[in-house]
């Protein structure tokens, strides 16, 4: 037997000095500032058109604000808007949605115009998509476009995490969920430096976003759902199941989005998919009912307001019906994230097994029903917990997500993801 003399010397990662982190400090508050600024600009003025378009016009013209007629008006004539500007200006708004996710790609500084016009046409109208896509890349791209032109020598990667974080920073009002999602990127890179020193300047612009939104805006994802105290068997097992169950139905519109966005694709032409879009939209909301519209996020809140105002039949069909317009808004071109309407369908989710089981605890059915979405739909299990968690702010909940996360995740690791290929594919 061979014996070696030389013991190897432990490995370390080396850290990075101080001296090249500080100044990425200044950057990194400025892109996290004027990111937010953007989201905050573009919701703004998307929530003034949806108040024309969703009551002083219904009132003027004497039709019912959310009547099934002026639903499907609205819907199929945002369709004809957003078509319009996806046709008509240069870059077309960006490449199809359908092949993009949070990790947005840089687009030219030509494309930005048309991109923010129809997500605010598309956050005005009522198609069942967030803003996180669009936004996201908007940032991204005026971060490095700007970015590069200032600092020549600066890396664009650089440019793009700092992007990513702020605008993520700015939409859940919080550097957490720009920190999970920048360490779940990272865990699939090579380690170069510690992960706290190639977190600094994002959850620095992270946190600088977050603070201006909260300080312009004061958002809050809590829905003040009956307080929830310490866990039992029975909440563990609800929390399973109704988790399972999320994922499980999550993953059904994974599998059909494919072929939804094929069917709309053999279109052909962006005046054509989106009305047709439109006019489906519409007739789900027929179904459905107005809190289906939207992304979601004030509708789940009216929800979760009056746990026993509707009945095990009406959240289920809330369920299904915010899922395929989810799927149908994602297919057909609308320009939007999928985030915040997953988040509506999870809570109507949880709620529905609240009315058919009373004994599933209402906090515990809307945190595990999120969790299992989200898991389906995002392929993320940090910010699945992160989002599902402070919808419910209860420290004994954290402990049941974690669990049930783990046969939600089995179900749907390695499994296609809600995300295209260029060839119409599903990525996994």
């Amino acid at each position: 037997m061979v014996q070696h003399s030389e013991q190897a010397a432990p490995s370390a990662t080396p850290a990075t000095p101080a001296r090249s982190l500080l100044p990425t400090i200044v950057p990194a508050l400025l892109v996290g500032i004027l990111a937010s600024l953007l989201l905050v600009g573009v919701e703004v003025a998307a929530e003034e058109l949806e108040h024309v378009l969703w009551q002083g016009l219904p009132d003027a013209l004497g039709v019912g604000r959310y009547s099934v007629l002026w639903m499907f008006v609205v819907l199929v004539a945002t369709g004809i808007a957003v078509g319009l500007v996806v046709w008509l200006t240069p870059g077309h708004a960006g490449p199809d949605p359908a092949t993009t996710g949070l990790d947005a790609p840089v687009l030219p500084p030509v494309v930005l115009p048309g991109l923010v016009l129809v997500t605010g046409l598309m956050l005005a109208g009522g198609p069942s998509l967030g803003p996180e896509n669009p936004i996201i890349a908007v940032n991204v791209s005026l971060a490095v476009w700007l970015g590069v032109k200032a600092f020549p020598k600066s890396p664009r990667h650089g440019w793009v995490a700092l992007a990513e974080a702020a605008t993520i920073g700015a939409l859940f009002g919080t550097p957490v969920a720009a920190a999970l999602i920048l360490s779940e990127v990272l865990t699939g890179q090579p380690a170069k430096g510690l992960l706290w020193d190639k977190l600094f300047a994002p959850l620095m612009a992270a946190g600088a976003g977050a603070l201006t939104v909260t300080l312009v805006s004061a958002p809050s994802f809590d829905l003040d759902l009956p307080s929830f105290g310490h866990p039992g068997w029975a909440d563990l097992l609800s929390a399973v199941t109704v988790a399972v169950v999320g994922a499980l139905l999550g993953m059904s519109a994974v599998y059909a989005f494919p072929y939804v966005h094929g069917a709309f694709r053999r279109l052909r032409h962006p005046m054509l998919m989106l009305p047709a879009g439109g006019a489906v939209l519409g007739a789900l909301a027929a179904l459905g009912g107005h809190l289906t519209l939207f992304k979601g996020l004030d509708e789940m809140a009216e929800l979760a307001s009056d746990p026993g105002g509707w009945s095990a039949g009406e959240f289920a069909t809330m369920t299904v019906v915010k899922l395929a317009a989810l799927l149908v808004a994602a297919s057909c071109g609308f320009r939007g994230g999928r985030i915040f309407p997953a988040v509506f369908v999870g809570a109507a989710l949880g709620l529905c097994a609240h009315a058919l089981v009373p004994g599933v605890h209402p906090a515990v059915g809307v945190a595990a029903g999120v969790l299992g979405i989200l898991l389906a739909i995002t392929r993320q299990g940090w910010v699945s917990l992160f989002v599902a968690s402070v919808l419910v702010i209860s420290p004994g909940i954290v402990a049941l997500l974690c669990i049930a996360s783990l046969p939600a995740w089995l179900l749907v690791t390695g499994r296609p993801q809600m995300q295209l290929r260029p060839d119409g594919k599903a990525v996994r």
